[in-house]
């Protein structure tokens, strides 16, 4: 039979292909193939909707819709596309990210689009305050001085000629929430600024070693190579213990966005610390009191106070599916999300289905890395009634997800940095999926 004349799965019915055909019917063989193709296939699908609980409907649509039945989609009769220097993504893949309105210095990541843990470097969040400068690699120097023995200045070749580590964390912004969430906020938007990749770079222990730190230094001031010249102040410990100076993610260079070609990286703290462009380390004795650092990224506590130097970002969840704009059916329903904490590894991440007067434990994806995101699910059975679902992180240390109320009342009830109470979808009876909103509260 031609590929002409080879059936559709909407150009013959049961009746042409039935269900008790043998192998010396009338029937032709390469009909009889498929149509038993075909049974097994529609056999597995109603299988999996008996277990699930949904419709036979269902597996009957899904049968009667199989490409492998359709001429039409069958590539093997063409040659494909030759190689090329630069991989693609297939064009029906429309996966980018997004421009946060009227901050052009601004993108999110996709979340609810992503799989795994690991962000593609193009789909990274961008966060700067001056726009992307253009460095040269060649001409890339990174001075280390201030209260050390050996004043020196590093080229990017030389960074490469150190040991070197590869490790994979998040990095996150510490004002990682929108400002008013309405029902139509989608879980990218809920925490647009959190990425997770894999860094390569030289321990920045191993550089201090190298110039000789002054017994007396206790910070550091990092500073970078954009038009404002950001700078923070970072606490020596964070040096000796995790900082690297970061060349390379997710197996290439950095892309610009992302502080190409030298960056300081300090895994599990807000991003900002994690100087881009990175051109100078000064050895101090005590932080610079820089603006980002005094009338920026610092929050109110108890007591009317300001906490300033609040590097570690806590313990967070968010579930990715369902939300905004999914529309799910009776049945089964895999919820699934990510999970993540600057303390350490994530230990549990609880579920909850009766708008948190229950909760129960997800199931936590291998691997699960300290500083990293790592992903959960949860099997749920939906009986079609309305329901508010949330999720809540714990971390290794003991530390959990607070709710709005707990957080709130850590604050004084004023908003800040730091962000990082329990959210959660408001599932309708008719499916619809949407952001459940909380109170505000004054900022």
């Amino acid at each position: 039979m031609s590929s002409e004349q080879q059936p559709t799965g909407n150009s013959r019915t049961g009746d042409e292909y039935p269900t008790d055909a043998s192998p010396d019917s009338e029937v032709p063989n390469e009909a009889t193939s498929i149509s038993r193709r075909r049974l097994l296939s529609g056999a597995g699908a109603i299988g999996t909707a008996f277990i699930f609980g949904k419709s036979t409907e269902l597996a009957a649509q899904t049968e009667q819709s199989s490409p492998i039945l359709d001429p039409s989609s069958d590539t093997s009769k063409v040659l494909g596309t030759p190689g090329t220097e630069l991989g693609q993504r297939s064009p029906h893949e429309k996966i980018s990210r997004f421009l946060r309105p009227g901050r052009p210095w601004t993108s999110g990541t996709p979340h609810e689009d992503l799989m795994g843990t690991i962000t593609p470097s193009d789909l990274h969040f961008e966060r700067h305050h001056s726009g992307v400068p253009a460095i040269d690699p060649a001409k890339y120097a990174l001075l280390i001085h201030g209260m050390v023995d050996r004043p020196s200045v590093f080229s990017l070749d030389n960074l490469k000629h150190f040991p070197s580590v590869t490790s994979v964390h998040f990095l996150e912004c510490a004002g990682n929430y929108p400002s008013r969430p309405d029902e139509n906020t989608r879980p990218s938007r809920v925490a647009p600024l959190l990425s997770n990749s894999e860094w390569t770079g030289v321990p920045l222990r191993i550089l201090l070693e190298e110039v000789g730190v002054d017994p007396d230094a206790s910070w550091l001031i990092a500073e970078g190579q954009d038009a404002v010249k950001m700078n923070r102040s970072i606490p020596i410990e964070k040096a000796w213990d995790d900082a690297m100076i970061a060349y390379g993610q997710n197996g290439e260079p950095l892309r610009p966005e992302q502080g190409y070609p030298a960056r300081l990286f300090n895994p599990g703290w807000e991003g900002n610390t994690s100087i881009k462009w990175l051109r100078r380390i000064e050895v101090t004795k005590q932080p610079s009191m820089t603006r980002e650092e005094t009338v920026r990224y610092s929050e109110y506590t108890k007591g009317n106070k300001i906490r300033q130097f609040s590097f570690v970002m806590d313990a967070r969840s968010l579930i990715t599916s369902p939300g905004y704009p999914e529309t799910i059916r009776p049945g089964f329903v895999q919820i699934q999300g990510i999970a993540w904490s600057g303390r350490g590894k994530i230990s549990q991440v609880e579920i909850s289905v009766d708008n948190r007067k229950t909760w129960q434990p997800a199931i936590l994806q291998e691997p699960v890395l300290s500083k990293s995101c790592t992903r959960f699910h949860f099997p749920w059975q939906w009986d079609g009634e309305p329901a508010v679902i949330w999720s809540r992180a714990k971390d290794e240390t003991g530390y959990r997800q607070p709710s709005l109320d707990e957080h709130k009342a850590s604050r004084d009830g004023r908003r800040g940095y730091h962000t990082n109470f329990t959210v959660g979808w408001n599932v309708g009876a008719d499916g619809e999926v949407a952001y459940y909103p909380q109170e505000d509260w004054k900022t």
